[in-house]
């Protein structure tokens, strides 16, 4: 079983890929904030498929329950749901991490999160929201975000090897928020090994004006990763040196207690 998951990961020419479930998956994904509701032309376009691909693949959805259809439109079915769950249910540690996270927000009076590395972004996994809002869209658990720019993303990427991260660095573009945001991938390169050395991360209004991150690995008793978590803020409220002086040893010890409290 060790020997199964040191492979390779598959390519989409690989035999063993199945296409048709990467496919429907794709179309799963295509739904979001601003797409709720889509038309088959929609979706074709969003994923790339032409429309009698598209067609087979919300049909198929449909029929297992996890689209819903209304004239034109079709719309995510709250079967799906039950896709976050599994792994919710899989990875139990999450319930532990809530916790800690809430503690977090009692004690600074802001949010905070953990995410875990998907592809070339950071997903949400668990959240304890502060009172006040600090970005222009809703954080929510599922909520993906560019990792290149986001502390928690950081974090995530100093933990991978080196072939990983250059392969990762060669494939993406990086995309200016602000007039803050690094957009050049040596220029990340060196973020990402000061991470490393450092062991937290710091993004100051690269994603968005005036949000301020800070973030820290998670691990396991085993030393396995769990995820990043973090302390979003607002710049104007929070100055820098604030956020190394109370905020990083909040983080560090409830990362500490990550660590002595779950294990694999």
């Amino acid at each position: 079983m060790e020997d199964f998951l040191k492979e390779e990961t598959l390519q989409p020419d690989d035999r063993d890929f199945v296409t048709a479930l990467a496919s429907g998956l794709e179309v799963i994904m295509a739904f979001d904030d601003a797409n709720p509701r889509m038309t088959l032309s929609e979706v074709a376009a969003r994923t790339g498929m032409n429309r009698a691909k598209a067609r087979r693949f919300l049909l198929t959805l449909h029929a297992l329950g996890y689209v819903r259809k209304q004239q034109r439109y079709f719309e995510l079915a709250p079967k799906v749901l039950q896709l976050g769950y599994s792994f919710l249910s899989a990875n139990n540690y999450r319930s532990v991490i809530q916790q800690y996270l809430e503690e977090i927000t009692a004690q600074s009076g802001e949010s905070s999160s953990l995410g875990i590395l998907d592809g070339d972004d950071v997903i949400y996994v668990a959240r304890s929201a502060a009172p006040h809002r600090l970005m222009a869209i809703s954080l929510s658990v599922g909520t993906r975000l560019p990792a290149a720019h986001t502390s928690m993303g950081r974090i995530l990427l100093a933990q991978l090897s080196e072939p990983a991260l250059n392969a990762y660095l060669s494939r993406i573009s990086l995309q200016r928020y602000t007039d803050k945001t690094v957009t050049d991938k040596d220029s990340l390169k060196k973020c990402i090994n000061k991470v490393r050395q450092q062991g937290y991360a710091i993004s100051d209004e690269e994603l968005d004006s005036g949000l301020r991150s800070l973030a820290v690995p998670a691990f396991d008793a085993n030393g396995k990763l769990l995820g990043a978590i973090n302390i979003s803020t607002n710049a104007a409220r929070i100055d820098m040196d604030t956020l190394l002086r109370e905020y990083l040893p909040l983080l560090q010890e409830k990362a500490r207690l990550i660590r002595t409290t779950i294990s694999a």
